[in-house]
């Protein structure tokens, strides 16, 4: 696993990132922006009242931070279009924020206004696939075209409903579409028997993938607010950029980038005894 902190690492991800670049042609009629990007947040059972608060809150709040409006506005074209929802089980996506350009605080404060409207739902079970099928769904519905495409992952269990999370990622990331994550491993809530001890691990090598793709581990709620203000300004800014560099060598350690490795990427199914256990 390479830090992203290393030089190599910037160098092959920037590569790769450039590679990436020309995934499709825009539409004639799509509005150019910088970024398309879906954040996708977890409201499974598992997390607790008050997680489920400092998660909704930590996204309100990073989204009109001047360091994000900063990474913004430094883009080619200044703007960028993002659409938010929340996820637990197999069908169970709710869309927060429909695709929105944010090119000013103004927008930012907007799309942070909508989060707050209503209190966060909580659902049973957690399928990471059912977001990221969700999510491809979201992107073939833009009428934007994005020099690029994230999505934006934060969870705090393995899949363990509806289709195998490695396929559904690999297809995702096949359309040109790179997906973070933010592994939620603070343990709030009770400690059950679904829970993995290396969610980080389990992301790096089952969820996010992708040129560039990356995860920061959250391991303290005290520390999530100043960890997605971090990734979306990684997320917006893009590798060749002075910002990336300076906040990957920071974060040197702490961020991780996809493994894909010998890893269960079933292990939440069999953990469940779902249909996917053997």
């Amino acid at each position: 696993m390479i830090a992203l902190g290393h030089p190599a690492a910037a160098l092959v991800l920037g590569a790769a990132y450039a590679l990436s670049a020309g995934w499709s042609a825009p539409a004639a009629r799509a509005e150019p922006v910088d970024v398309e990007l879906i954040i996708a947040t977890d409201v499974s059972l598992s997390m607790s009242f008050d997680e489920l608060r400092i998660q909704r809150e930590g996204y309100v709040s990073a989204l009109t931070h001047e360091s994000v409006l900063r990474a913004i506005e430094d883009g080619i074209h200044g703007r960028i279009a993002i659409s938010i929802f929340e996820w637990a089980g197999d069908g169970a996506q709710f869309l927060i924020v429909p695709w929105t350009v944010v090119a000013t605080r103004e927008d930012a404060e907007r799309v942070a206004a909508q989060m707050s409207e209503s209190p966060p739902r909580s659902v049973r079970r957690t399928s990471i696939s059912g977001a990221i099928l969700y999510a491809g769904d979201l992107f073939a519905e833009s009428h934007f075209a994005g020099m690029r495409r994230v999505l934006d992952v934060s969870g705090d269990g393995p899949n363990n409903s509806g289709r195998p999370v490695a396929p559904a990622r690999d297809a995702l990331v096949a359309q040109g579409v790179t997906i973070n994550g933010l592994p939620l491993m603070t343990n709030m809530a009770p400690v059950g028997r679904f829970d993995i001890d290396d969610l980080d691990e389990y992301y790096a090598n089952c969820v996010i993938g992708g040129p560039g793709s990356f995860l920061i581990p959250v391991t303290d709620w005290a520390n999530f607010p100043e960890a997605i203000r971090r990734k979306l300004v990684l997320e917006l800014a893009g590798p060749w950029s002075p910002t990336w560099q300076r906040y990957a060598a920071e974060e040197a350690g702490v961020l991780k980038v996809s493994a894909l490795g010998a890893y269960d990427c079933l292990i939440g199914e069999r953990r469940w005894g779902g249909s996917w256990a053997p």
